[in-house]
């Protein structure tokens, strides 16, 4: 057996939901697949570049800057995990969006460290749709006021929304989550991303709406902790 046959495999079933999804809510717009590859290595995350997997998405900026020089050069990496003020210096040349943006002064931080770094950074929003709280980001009733905030800064982009929805009943902050998109697109140009649906759930969020997808179990198999 090839040593990335289950990879392999796992592309092919992903590539086939995404697709069967997309038809089942006769979407004729595009659907990009995030690998995402907390604790998976470097080798197998080239394979899955090499078979046309080439956004990556990080969560852990330690482990990142322990693994990004091994990766293919033709990769696109996002930063997806829970970001601290003081980490975004060691991210902001080398990712080329970071969708957990979760506050305004977050996104003030990134706008400085974009500026002093003479480039502009692509961001998402990230949403907390269910309004755990254990987790972060803005709830919906703040976005828009935020928004409004952020794209005055410089050295960033608004380009969209993430959300990691409560585990159950994706379906219902799925569509939340689709209706708060199309009102946030509807205001602001250059907005053209939602970003939902992980590895148990991405079917859902593509018949629901989402244009990016986040997978990580289901495309390497379960995480080896370390």
């Amino acid at each position: 057996m090839n040593e990335y046959e289950d990879i392999a495999d796992n592309i092919k079933r992903i590539r086939e939901t995404v697709e069967n999804a997309r038809h089942h809510a006769q979407r004729s717009d595009d659907v990009r697949i995030m690998a995402v590859t907390k604790t998976v290595a470097p080798d197998r995350i080239n394979f899955a570049v090499s078979q046309g997997f080439s956004l990556l998405g990080e969560n852990r900026v330690q482990e990142y800057l322990g693994k990004k020089d091994a990766y293919d050069k033709s990769a696109q990496v996002h930063f997806i995990g829970h970001l601290q003020s003081n980490k975004i210096k060691y991210i902001i040349d080398s990712v080329s969006m970071i969708q957990s943006i979760d506050s305004v002064h977050l996104a003030r931080e990134v706008s400085k460290a974009a500026v002093s770094s003479g480039r502009t950074m692509d961001i998402l929003c990230e949403i907390n749709i269910g309004n755990e709280p254990s987790k972060s980001g803005f709830s919906a009733d703040e976005i828009f006021d935020a928004a409004d905030e952020i794209r005055e800064m410089q050295g960033i982009r608004l380009k969209g929304l993430m959300a990691i929805p409560p585990a159950g009943d994706s379906v219902r902050y799925f569509e939340k989550m689709r209706y708060i998109y199309d009102d946030l697109k509807s205001r602001m140009d250059g907005v053209d991303t939602l970003s939902m649906g992980m590895s148990q759930d991405y079917a859902q969020a593509v018949i629901c709406g989402s244009n990016l997808v986040r997978i990580g179990s289901a495309l390497f198999g379960a995480r080896i902790y370390r």
